[in-house]
């Protein structure tokens, strides 16, 4: 696939699409070092890294990989296809195809529980995490879903409002700390992508669970489990005012209690707005170095 020139500029990386049971994934590349696997969530791709790489310079290899569904990756369209574990195992697979080892995971959103799943069966290969704004485990019982992923669950509405209108990825603005660090030129690099098929941000919006019996919960659960074994270097990046998930801070540092903790007023693409932060926590985790803010 070609990129259009105005969007190409803003990419200076390797392009490669590699084929992941049975789904061809887009991954960009950049640097020789120290491997960074950076994995984002809904509704964004690759291009939400740019600004960290560009801050994290030379001595790392960064991988940035497009969710199946996202991205310039293959787009299924047909129902039931995006599930946590199905994400999980195509991304797993795409670990073990790249052969990455001491891996610095960087996670944010639903890259959160799929980038650290891709490790349940091969955690060997994880040596660090840099954790932003996500979920890392399964919700509590009695929780009360947002009113964000309620409305997902609306029949024919919220077909019409994320598979038509282009919901969420036209309004991202709205959950950053500062609205101007997602301006035209990002929404059209956010949106372009999902111009012809835009399935996959209500489907990982329904991935969310409604209740403990919701099929995302036992994955979830799994990872929590991975996650509060890790003895690893860790750091946190969040954005306090991120209205998704700011509230879940603590509860995050509670499952990593070695993890660095950098709060800053950043929204929920925190990406766009702090990524000298990010590029110091994954420079902290690479030196192993942990210490407490």
């Amino acid at each position: 696939m070609t990129l259009p020139p105005w969007l190409d500029e803003q990419l200076p990386f390797e392009h490669a699409w590699h084929s992941v049971r049975g789904r061809k994934m887009h991954v960009m590349t950049k640097g020789e070092g120290r491997t960074v696997l950076l994995v984002h969530g809904n509704p964004t791709w690759g291009y939400l890294w740019r600004k960290v790489v560009a801050e994290l310079g030379p001595g790392f290899r960064c991988v940035m990989p497009d969710l199946v569904g996202l991205g310039l990756s293959d787009k299924p369209d047909e129902p039931g296809f995006h599930t946590l574990d199905a994400h999980i195992a195509h991304l797993a697979d795409l670990v073990d195809q790249l052969g990455l080892r001491e891996v610095i995971l960087v996670v944010q959103d639903w890259g959160g529980p799929i980038g650290t799943g891709a490790f349940l069966e091969q955690s060997d290969r994880l040596a660090g995490m840099v954790v932003l704004n996500t979920v890392l485990g399964p919700p509590k019982p009695g929780f009360k879903a947002t009113a964000f992923h309620r409305f997902s669950r609306t029949p024919g509405l919220s077909d019409l409002v994320f598979r038509g209108l282009g919901f969420p990825q036209i309004c991202l603005w709205t959950a950053q700390g500062d609205r101007k660090s997602i301006g035209r030129k990002e929404t059209r690099a956010y949106t372009w992508p999902l111009r012809k098929n835009r399935r996959a941000p209500l489907e990982l919006a329904r991935m969310v669970p409604d209740s403990m019996d919701h099929p995302s919960v036992e994955p979830l659960t799994r990872v929590a489990a991975l996650v509060e074994a890790f003895e690893g270097p860790a750091a946190m990046v969040w954005g306090d005012r991120d209205p998704v998930l700011g509230r879940l801070k603590r509860r995050i540092h509670r499952a990593l209690p070695q993890a660095s903790l950098r709060e800053t007023q950043a929204g929920h693409f925190l990406q766009e707005e702090v990524p000298v932060e990010i590029a110091e926590a994954i420079r902290e985790v690479q030196s192993g170095s942990v210490h407490s803010s």
